[in-house]
């Protein structure tokens, strides 16, 4: 069954797109040293920027994007499968996507994905964020084979919607991805018993790596890059908010195992709700 190395990066990326490049390129470097051959870095990698005018100012199309044509070039110089958790991809006058990317030891761009959700929520200390004002939603998953392993990607908030890696389970998918830029209100309530919860009822491996810390831009977000096990157990984490790298083995085997002992995407069937209209129910 297949095994590889995985390393989640942890990074607090900012207002400037260069600076993250470099702080992409040593951390990546830092899990290839160690051993990892799939590095995950975080959602919003190239550029984490609130101010909308600021923000298109710097976004490229992807041809032209800086990150892009670094994480190419570094993935080849280090034979490595790299997954760009997502940075910014400018597809349409002041509209971009959030787009995943996965590139292989030859340097190629094997997989994108474009996050399907978008966060447009309000929360309870004031906090206010409407993701669809600036990007186009994706329409499709995503699943690709890495190192013998089948891995399906979403990003960040695509992690409410259980129904997203229940298909990726059904297609086979071992491996899920949850590369994310998570406020740090959010993150203290939800983000371990989000990502455990998704790896325990698809009984496959999640890896999530994340923004940390209070970043340039006046967000806080709250890091804690994670690699789940199928059985739901944290096997290897950066703790707190601070950049850094986090690798754990992933052996497919336990997919199946776990799988085995929790046949629930076997067990599934089809069902309808039935409402009871109480009004009708006192007439009659």
């Amino acid at each position: 069954m297949p095994k590889f190395v995985a390393a989640v990066v942890q990074m607090s990326s900012g207002i400037d797109v260069s600076k993250n490049i470099d702080a992409m390129d040593r951390l990546v470097r830092e899990a290839a040293g160690q051993g990892a051959t799939y590095i995950q870095t975080p959602e919003m990698t190239g550029l984490v920027q609130q101010d909308r005018d600021a923000f298109f100012q710097s976004v490229r199309d992807e041809d032209n994007d800086p990150l892009v044509q670094a994480a190419g070039a570094l993935s080849q110089e280090l034979s490595i499968t790299l997954h760009i958790g997502s940075t910014p991809i400018l597809v349409g006058e002041k509209k971009a996507a959030n787009r995943a990317f996965l590139f292989g030891a030859n340097g190629r761009c094997r997989a994108r994905y474009d996050k399907i959700h978008m966060f447009d929520v309000d929360l309870d200390n004031g906090e206010s964020w409407r993701e669809s004002t600036v990007y186009r939603p994706g329409e499709k998953g995503v699943m690709v084979n890495v190192e013998g392993a089948h891995v399906g990607l979403a990003i960040c908030y695509d992690c409410r919607f259980p129904e997203l890696h229940t298909e990726y389970a059904r297609q086979g998918v071992e491996v899920l991805t949850g590369p994310s830029c998570f406020t740090r209100q959010t993150g203290q309530a939800h983000w371990h018993i989000l990502l455990r919860s998704r790896a325990i009822e698809t009984g496959a491996y999640m890896i999530a790596a994340a923004q940390g810390g209070d970043l340039e831009d006046g967000r806080s977000t709250y890091g804690h890059s994670v690699i789940i096990n199928p059985w739901g157990e944290v096997i290897a984490e950066v703790t707190g908010e601070s950049a850094g790298v986090a690798l754990a083995e992933i052996e497919t085997e336990q997919v199946a195992a776990a799988r085995a002992k929790i046949p629930n995407l076997v067990n599934n069937r089809p069902f309808v709700i039935e409402s009871i209209d109480d009004v009708a129910e006192r007439a009659a």
